[in-house]
């Protein structure tokens, strides 16, 4: 932990700092549908042009219930929109490399993915998409997806302004003018910025070096029609071997296990089909080229994550340079700092702006100073063999950016829905892959998301005055606002949709073939591998413990459907809990009326986020990194 590293650290925070204000009145004037910016000149008309084409009277406010049927329309036309270009890409141009068309599970993966700003990616982008798909398929859903997460925020922070109010905004008016005044602007200039560090931005082929040593691989055998050849084999279990005497086998009082195919009910081997694989030598190396600065910006500021490269960020063409790195990095908080004050300004309470700022920025500290930690202590098991560790775990991590920008990297990147990475989470040690994990569970609300932090740490918001009024006896109250049975069950509502999608998909794939099938891992971090998958998917971040081999029906298909359920099946609740309070009258301040802003709720904002929100995934991380942390210190690896 050097003194260059707490340096960067600092200035990281203080430059975050100084963004917030700034970042909120701006996003006070561009959510206000009369409200100006200095844009207006060269940006006003085209708006105006917009309403116009599609028919959207922008002094027309909608109530909640119109406002979360327009987002839930809007998405699935853009998500029907995207998978019809990814099934026919190949006969579309801007296809260079002559990609055909994806598999239509693995389209559905994507466009769900992509809709919910999620950026799960089960493929290789410079292996896999046509420039036209990353375009028009993928960026264009880095934008709107941002902008509708945005919007969504807004409309909670209306209604917990308003008062005896029936409407919660404009779905139409809020996407425009965020996606017209606030990503398109710094996109433009943010993607300039990237290319001027080494960022590539073109329409070329991908270029080809020849190899100086060729190497071989496993691939897939195909067939004359270019289908994957497929054999019948058993399938393989563990039992107990046995001795002569038919006894079971100890070692160390536990019975050793061998691999014997997995008999039904007449005593006959069960069988699957699998791909037959065959050996290929690689000649040459396929260098990426394309639009890749342009889906690089939005890809951070709109906390998206899908990479233009399979690498990500650890890609030496998306992130080419230390300061292309830090800018990154301080792009994913960028915007959910500023909501921040926006949400103190429209509630005319800016203490408790900053009281909501303080507890997102004191459970990033803490993660951060612990994921850190454990990175540059290095693998235990090193540390009983006697050797040196005192550059710490370098396992999965680019040397360009050691081991603290790498665990500030994924702090940053897991505690809002973003997902881009710069150094595989798989390869992070129990407690460090621990950070990642948690951060996602909790609902990302560590400033969080484009809007998605926002709400979601709103959420806690309401808990956090619900127990506080139950503590002390009074009737609960958010900013002269009485909190209800209805409130708390639409909180708790959307709460419980993520923890049942999360613990519900892995537990069923842990007890799977299929999901079983594409661990690379065993025992507690190959239960980590399909906990962090389903983790990162229903809370639409889309990192990955990148052991995992997702790129198949099963896995595609529930990931899908996971994206779907942390997106959607969360927001209904929570915008009818705009509604609410929109309707609600404000009462008067009195002696007993708990104060939402200092030190004493920021306290108690933390210990409802943990107590409410880490607890419920607690039993699962205890079998996952939890357990991985103690056995590696006892010298065992998975």
């Amino acid at each position: 932990m050097r003194n260059i590293d707490w340096l960067q650290l600092t200035a990281f925070v203080g430059i975050l700092l100084l963004l917030t204000k700034p970042m909120g009145l701006y996003l006070g004037q561009v959510l206000d549908a009369k409200g100006k910016t200095w844009l207006d000149w060269l940006i006003r008309p085209g708006e105006r042009l917009t309403y116009r084409v599609l028919g959207i009277n922008p002094a027309e406010e909608q109530n909640w219930q119109r406002y979360t049927l327009a987002m839930l329309w809007f998405s699935l036309v853009g998500m029907i929109f995207s998978y019809v270009i990814l099934r026919v890409q190949q006969w579309l141009p801007l296809n260079p490399q002559k990609f055909g068309a994806l598999t239509p599970h693995l389209a559905f993966n994507t466009a769900a993915s992509f809709t919910t700003n999620t950026n799960w990616q089960s493929y290789g982008g410079e292996s896999t998409m046509s420039y036209l798909s990353q375009m028009v398929a993928l960026t264009i859903h880095n934008f709107t997806s941002a902008a509708v997460g945005i919007a969504l925020a807004a409309a909670l922070v209306r209604g917990i302004a308003r008062h005896t109010a029936k409407t919660i905004g404009n779905f139409w008016v809020d996407l425009v003018r965020v996606t017209y005044y606030l990503l398109l602007p710094l996109c433009f200039i943010y993607a300039l910025v990237l290319v001027s560090q080494g960022m590539i931005q073109n329409f070329q082929p991908n270029a080809t070096a020849k190899l100086t040593e060729t190497y071989t691989v496993q691939v897939a055998k195909v067939d004359d029609k270019g289908q994957p050849v497929t054999t019948n084999v058993p399938v393989m279990i563990q039992v107990p071997k046995l001795d002569d005497q038919k006894q079971a086998v100890l070692s160390n009082g536990a019975p050793v296990l061998v691999d014997a195919p997995k008999l039904d009910e007449k005593g006959q081997p069960v069988m699957t089909n699998i791909t037959v694989m065959v050996d290929q030598t690689i000649t040459e190396q396929s260098i990426p080229e394309g639009p890749m600065a342009s889906q690089v910006a939005i890809k951070m500021l709109g906390t998206n994550g899908g990479g233009y490269t399979n690498a990500n960020a650890a890609h030496p063409f998306e992130n080419p340079t230390p300061l292309a790195n830090f800018l990154q990095m301080l792009s994913i908080f960028a915007i959910p700092t500023g909501l921040t004050y926006y949400l103190g300004r429209m509630t005319k309470n800016q203490g408790h702006g900053w009281a909501v700022w303080g507890a997102m920025f004191a459970l990033f500290l803490v993660a951060a100073l612990v994921c850190w930690w454990a990175e540059a202590a290095g693998n235990p098991i090193h540390q009983k063999m006697g050797i040196a560790v005192a550059d710490g775990n370098f396992e999965g991590k680019e040397v360009r950016f050691g081991i603290f920008n790498s665990a500030l990297f994924a702090t940053v990147t897991t505690d809002a829905s973003c997902g881009a990475v710069n150094s595989m989470h798989d390869s992070f040690t129990g407690l460090g892959g621990l950070i990642p994990m948690l951060n996602i569970q909790l609902g990302e609300l560590v400033f969080g998301g484009v809007g998605a932090g926002l709400y979601g740490m709103l959420v806690f918001v309401i808990l956090a005055v619900f127990i506080a009024g139950l503590m002390v006896g009074r009737t609960p109250e958010y900013l002269g606002k009485k909190i209800g049975a209805y409130e708390v069950k639409a909180c708790l509502l959307s709460m419980l949709v993520l923890a049942l999608s999360i613990l519900g998909f892995t537990a069923w794939a842990a007890v799977t073939d299929w999901g079983k099938a594409g661990l690379n891992n065993s025992g507690p971090h190959g239960l980590s591998e399909i906990l962090y998958a389903f983790t990162s998917c229903t809370g639409n971040n889309g990192s990955a413990f990148a052991g995992l081999t997702a790129n198949e029906p099963w896995y595609n298909t529930t990931l899908g459907l996971a994206t779907l359920i942390g997106r959607f099946l969360m927001i209904v609740p929570i915008m009818a809990l705009a509604g609410s309070l929109a309707g609600k009258k404000i009462s008067p301040q009195s002696v007993g009326t708990f104060p939402v802003s200092g030190p004493t709720f920021t306290i108690l904002l933390i210990g409802t986020v943990l107590l409410v929100g880490a607890l419920t995934y607690l039993p699962a991380l205890a079998l996952g990194p939890v357990v991985e942390h103690f056995l590696t210190a006892q010298g065992k690896l998975f």
